[in-house]
């Protein structure tokens, strides 16, 4: 099996004891039901709050990639290129 198939199965395994059992189903809202244990949001202010983490995690996943992909930096005077050019004269 190559890397990605295991990887894969592993992950999908360790997402198998996430989904809610019978009863959690029946206590969790109807948006909510087949995704998590327990008794879910108790009030409607909870669902704002998931909102805003979900908007923040969204937020930060977007910019972490784009200034991980293309960080933009061109001064020759940046750290990263002191320790690039270092590496290279090794």
């Amino acid at each position: 099996m190559k890397k990605s198939s295991i990887s894969f199965l592993i992950f999908f395994l360790s997402v198998l004891p996430a989904i809610a059992c019978d009863v959690c189903q029946r206590n969790q809202p109807k948006l909510l039901q087949d995704l998590s244990h327990g008794t879910g949001p108790q009030a409607e202010s909870d669902y704002y709050i998931i909102g805003g983490a979900i908007i923040l995690v969204v937020f930060t996943l977007i910019y972490s990639l784009k200034y991980l992909l293309k960080p933009g930096e061109n001064n020759p005077e940046h750290i990263k290129n002191l320790i690039l050019t270092k590496h290279s004269e090794l």
